[in-house]
């Protein structure tokens, strides 16, 4: 995990199985009524008008916010070059930085906010000002106190075919079964380290916004190619830049895996169809803290500990 030598933090960075799609479009009714109130705009209140009704597909990151108690606050935050953090009352949550998209809209200083307020900008379509709201949603979501009662396993070693012991790769630990099940097609959205293994055993496809590999296809071809797909890796920042929705509507009978340190670990996602997140917990505050900030990239890595969860009968 790399990043760069500059940041901006504090004042001045600002389904399948348990539950479908149609009980998480039914369950929803409530889950926008705890948005907070005002303007995007509004240096006192962040809040996205018009994302709160109970259909659409705001209703995923409306059912993500309200499930954060109103009492947790932010503590400290960083929006770094590649990487950022929230830190809260319940833990230090993480995501990739986004950079594009909407000119920012909130210019106040999220320290002391509700946690549950900044996970809002989960919803600005400033992708860095997202990026600090999926940070937010990590903050509860990524605690080990939620996560060890489900099941949840850590760094777990993965032997691949060469004989090298790996830690926490989700591609090599969904290989055996996309062996077995022959020919099988796999789409992967965004380029990961070593994505070319799978070609060793399945057929691949990579949706990326820059094609320049032979098996790259470009976003839009996302509509074709993942309604016929056997199985489907897609990054978390798919939160930060709003394609996780309709990504996952495609992927109806498609096996998904949300696969990086910016996925958050929230079962209520098994309900829109995901059968495993493989993300991030940090371990060491500090250290995650630190490695933002002055772009060590090393540390950053350091700091995280990788988990994965399964949805129950996954």
């Amino acid at each position: 995990m790399g990043c760069a030598d500059e940041s901006r933090c504090g004042a001045d960075a600002l389904g399948k199985g348990a539950g479908t799609r149609a009980d998480a479009a039914a369950e929803c009714a409530g889950a926008g009524t705890n948005a907070a109130a005002g303007s995007a705009g509004a240096p006192g209140a962040i809040a996205f008008p018009g994302t709160d009704g109970p259909c659409g597909p705001w209703r995923l990151y409306n059912h993500l916010i309200a499930g954060i108690p109103e009492d947790v606050a932010v503590r400290d935050y960083c929006l770094g070059t590649h990487w950022s953090y929230v830190t809260a009352d319940s833990g230090t949550g993480v995501s990739f930085t986004t950079s594009g998209g909407a000119k920012r809209g909130y210019a106040g200083d999220l320290r002391g906010k509700p946690l549950r307020e900044v996970a809002q900008l989960a919803k600005s379509w400033c992708f860095e000002e997202a990026s600090l709201g999926v940070a937010a949603l990590n903050a509860w979501y990524s605690q080990r106190a939620l996560l060890d009662p489900l099941g949840c396993i850590y760094d777990a070693a993965v032997e691949v075919p060469d004989g090298t012991v790996r830690k926490m790769d989700a591609f090599e630990m969904w290989r055996p079964e996309i062996t077995a099940a022959g020919d099988a097609s796999v789409v992967v959205v965004g380029h990961f380290p070593h994505v070319e293994r799978i070609e060793e055993y399945a057929r691949l496809t990579v949706l990326e916004r820059r094609c320049s590999q032979a098996n790259d296809v470009p976003d839009p071809a996302c509509e074709y190619v993942i309604p016929d797909a056997d199985y489907l890796f897609m990054t978390g920042v798919t939160l930060i830049n709003k394609t996780a929705p309709r990504l996952l509507d495609l992927a109806a009978n498609t096996k998904t895996i949300m696969v990086g340190p910016s996925v958050v670990m929230a079962p209520l996602l098994f309900k829109w169809g995901v059968n495993m997140l493989a993300g991030s917990v940090v371990a060491d505050p500090e250290k995650a803290a630190f490695a933002v900030k002055n772009g060590a990239g090393q540390f950053f890595g350091e700091a995280l500990t990788m988990a994965a969860l399964k949805r129950p009968e996954a």
